[in-house]
């Protein structure tokens, strides 16, 4: 691997947690008209659609055993993933859920090697950088709030950080193919539509056009399917072939220290002491895990 890919892997990483960081704000001003499972589906339908514009046809080299990967891709990291997480808020607090979600750096670690038999070696670091990294999350996720469990919403969580891990074990895979990122991403979110499929009667699915024509509605819907969908999910499929599945997942540490920042910038919240101490601890998680890569 050279320092010229490692490079653009950490920067393409670093752009899309910082993306998708930014998604909950836009995803909370949504529900105030939509339902999760109507956001869910509308953002993916956009980005699937400005994808094949990009990258039209059928994926090369596909065999039986691919396109078996490929709808596992989708299923997990598009269907049932937003799913649980999207259901496991309604059970438990956001706080817990952001917890649990932040481990799936470890649950991928465990899940590429138990189930993909991966040769990455965690090592020592990385279960220190894991345990600094996590007291930090906590630290700012239960800044302010009692510390609740909610054993549905919080097996559900777990359950939706297991699914990501095998997203992107799959992803991995499929990095192998030489196929373009772009093409992946794009055939990835048609196998995820079409499971989504069954649960938007289920859920309860309205295209309804004049929730969708207001600005502040439209504007949102358009960041979430262009930028955190379309754009992100393809430079994440980059920075796990470039840095590989464990690796790239790391930055995931970094999801509640931008939901800090952007808090403070935006919305004007204090940064209190406790958010600053478990920004700091999470990103020394992040370096010593990181470093245990080279």
């Amino acid at each position: 691997m050279t320092m010229k890919k490692t490079a653009v892997g950490h920067a393409v990483a670093l752009f899309t947690i910082i993306v998708w960081g930014i998604t909950f704000v836009c995803t909370k001003v949504l529900l105030v008209d939509f339902s999760p499972v109507e956001i869910l589906f509308l953002r993916f339908v956009m980005a699937f659609c400005v994808l094949y514009a990009l990258s039209p046809g059928k994926l090369p080299g596909m065999t039986a055993r691919r396109r078996l990967i490929v709808a596992g891709a989708g299923l997990t990291g598009i269907c049932l993933y937003y799913l649980l997480e999207n259901i496991a808020l309604g059970h438990t607090l956001a706080s817990n859920v952001a917890v649990i979600l932040a481990a799936a750096p470890l649950f991928t670690a465990l899940v590429a090697r138990v189930v993909f038999r991966s040769r990455e070696r965690l090592g020592l670091r990385f279960a220190l950088g894991f345990l600094v990294a996590m007291t930090g999350i906590c630290l700012i996720s239960f800044n302010g709030s009692r510390l609740s469990l909610n054993p549905l919403g919080d097996v559900l969580a777990v359950t939706a950080g297991l699914v990501w891990a095998f997203y992107a074990c799959l992803t991995s895979v499929m990095g192998h193919w030489g196929c373009s990122s772009l093409q992946i991403t794009r055939v990835t979110f048609g196998w995820g539509l079409l499971f989504m499929l069954p649960f938007l009667s289920f859920f309860g699915f309205d295209l309804d056009a004049a929730r969708l024509l207001k600005p502040v509605n439209l504007v949102n819907l358009l960041f979430l399917g262009l930028v955190a969908s379309a754009l992100c999910f393809t430079t994440w499929n980059m920075a796990v072939r470039a840095l590989g599945t464990v690796r790239a997942s790391l930055y995931i540490y970094l999801v509640p220290v931008i939901t800090v920042i952007v808090s403070v910038i935006v919305l004007d919240e204090p940064l209190t002491l406790l958010s600053a101490l478990g920004t700091v601890l999470t990103l020394a998680g992040l370096f010593l895990s990181q470093s245990s890569r080279r």
